[in-house]
């Protein structure tokens, strides 16, 4: 094995070793969310993991988006959304960077750069159930509830599951009572 050829395998390896530390700190979190020490302690040993590959030709893009991760899973959002925006840099195409982008700037008090950030995706690709539903929470939030109605009516066109996730959304408190999220959602009139 050439040494060329190690150095490209030993950084698979390394960003293997990174996603799955995130990979268990996230996995059931939904249901299931881990006490935030050991959150944090899989988030910091992916950071560690990717701490050598900085420098890395070829894959700094996804050691930052990785890096943004563990730190917004660490709910350092701040620092997650400089990783995040390097990534973005390094590959603005990739979807998943421009979601995590607008899911931190949500929890900065940034709706307006969490909608930029979502409309960026959209124009990557439009064929994104998830896309449209966190646009519609976030235009909620931002007290524009026809924008947030036209959005989540075509995530609900996409995925009928986000129905019954936008029933308990506290994203959509302030477009509660509107008559077409009552219409979209099947709740009672």
């Amino acid at each position: 094995m050439t040494v060329l050829t190690y150095q490209r395998v030993r950084r698979k390896q390394l960003l293997r070793e990174a996603e799955g530390y995130l990979d268990l700190a996230t996995v059931l979190a939904d249901r299931w969310p881990l006490p935030a020490g050991l959150r944090d302690g899989l988030a910091q040993r992916a950071l560690d993991t990717l701490s050598g590959l900085q420098s890395a030709n070829g894959c700094k893009g996804m050691v930052a988006y990785l890096r943004g991760q563990a730190l917004r899973i660490m709910e350092r959002y701040p620092d997650a959304i400089t990783a995040l925006e390097r990534a973005a840099e390094l590959d603005p195409s990739n979807i998943h960077i421009w979601l995590a982008l607008g899911w931190c700037y949500k929890r900065t008090g940034r709706l307006d750069m969490a909608i930029q950030s979502l409309e960026e995706a959209l124009s990557i690709d439009a064929n994104q159930a998830i896309v449209y539903y966190n646009l519609a929470c976030y235009w909620s939030l931002a007290q524009s509830p026809q924008h947030a109605l036209d959005y989540l009516d075509r995530a609900f066109q996409m995925d009928s599951a986000y129905r019954s996730l936008a029933t308990t959304e506290p994203d959509f408190d302030p477009i509660r009572d509107h008559p077409r999220f009552q219409e979209l959602t099947g709740a009672a009139v």
